[in-house]
């Protein structure tokens, strides 16, 4: 266990002395603090040990950082923890992914616990996954669990490696890591509150008023206890006090929907936002309409029967090839990239009845697409189109 820089130091000297890639996690408390910060960062290399580290401890994770410059970090759903590494200045020079590269080669079931039970024989118990690992002290048997995600990571990796490599699917692999380590964080919305869960059924700007007031006063809460904003008021309770418009503090109080561990102790500011809700000029404008935006697929058939063809027969020729090759259709090609280049194929060249391979190739590409996804897909998708022209 690490929790000082002085610590930090001498563990960083261990794995730099250490050998072969490091297994790297990070725990953090999701659903009970506001923010996602890591609140436990787990490593492990050969010949070094495995190493905990309590970032509240510790001021900068710098000499970790340059210790483990160059090296393979090994993570399990790396997408889920780099952004928290990233904010401790931690970011994996080169990746393996072993969730990811378990659904290239097909495998059914690709949670930590399972992948380790069918490679290496190794019983995992998951108890402790969803803890609360902002808590102090932490419980032993946490942080045996903890010690155990990395320390099998580079077993599991060899493995991996290994079946992909019969598979044919390495460099499938390779892309699809380093896609993962260069994915730029999303953008903050400009309307959070407008991603509420239910928000959809609320059709009214006064309604929605009421949400965007109730949902900013929360996110103060939230803030200043941190805490998950959920469990002070969940989604569902804002937009049912939306939907009721409560004419006073105590309708507010006797909406029987209206539940969460802070709806009565903090009632005073949820009227109050109501009430700014119910009363404010400044009403929520409806979201603007791209004229070229791509209309929902599930009106192609009736609307735009061209276009839906095209997906049609496409999706099910790439299904058949996903199912022969043993890779997930999502993860051979994505939906959305295959509903986008369904709804707008590049132009035909000269005298050509439809797009070219190389011209549905390059356009997959530039919509985000790995390289070896194009390969693969493009011929079957140009195909598909010249049979959903001809029918």
């Amino acid at each position: 266990m690490v929790e000082d820089d002085a610590g930090l130091r001498a563990a960083a000297e261990s794995l730099a002395a250490g050998h072969g890639p490091v297994g790297v996690d990070a725990e953090r408390a999701s659903g009970f603090r506001y923010g996602s910060e890591a609140y436990l960062v787990q490593a492990y290399r050969a010949d070094s040990g495995t190493f905990l580290f309590d970032p509240t401890g510790i001021s900068s994770f710098a000499p970790l950082a340059q210790a483990l410059d160059g090296l393979e970090w090994i993570l399990h759903a790396a997408s889920q923890d780099i952004p928290c590494l990233d904010e401790l200045g931690l970011h994996p020079p080169r990746l393996f992914d072993t969730e990811l590269a378990a659904r290239l080669l097909g495998f059914e079931r690709v949670g930590l616990g399972a992948l380790v039970e069918s490679q290496l024989g190794i019983s995992l118990q998951k108890a402790h996954s969803a803890a609360d690992w902002s808590t102090r002290p932490l419980p032993e048997s946490w942080l045996e669990y903890a010690a155990l995600d990395v320390a099998l990571l580079p077993d599991l990796r060899e493995s991996i490696a290994h079946e992909l490599d019969a598979q044919h699917k390495r460099e499938f692999a390779d892309e699809e890591f380093e896609a993962v380590r260069q994915r730029p964080p999303k953008p903050p919305a400009e309307e959070p509150w407008r991603k509420i869960s239910g928000g959809h059924r609320l059709r009214s700007p006064r309604e929605l008023a009421i949400v965007r007031e109730l949902w900013l006063a929360r996110d103060e809460l939230a803030r200043e206890r941190d805490t998950a904003p959920g469990r002070l008021l969940p989604d569902a309770s804002i937009v049912a006090a939306a939907g009721a418009m409560p004419r006073s503090r105590g309708d507010l109080a006797r909406l029987k929907t209206f539940a969460g561990r802070a709806s009565r102790t903090e009632l005073d500011r949820w009227w109050a936002a109501a009430l700014r809700g119910k009363t404010t000029d400044q009403l929520p404008k409806p979201r603007p309409r791209d004229p070229d935006a791509m209309p929902h697929h599930r009106g192609w058939a009736q609307r735009h029967p061209e276009a839906a063809a095209r997906l049609s027969i496409a999706r099910e020729a790439l299904s058949a090839e996903a199912e022969e090759r043993r890779i997930p259709l999502e993860n051979l090609l994505t939906p959305e990239l295959l509903r986008r280049v369904a709804w707008s194929p590049p132009k035909p060249a000269k005298g050509a009845a439809s797009a070219s391979a190389e011209q549905i190739s390059d356009r997959l590409e530039e919509l985000g697409a790995r390289h070896w996804q194009a390969v693969i897909t493009a011929p079957i998708i140009a195909v598909a189109f010249v049979e959903a022209k001809q029918n």
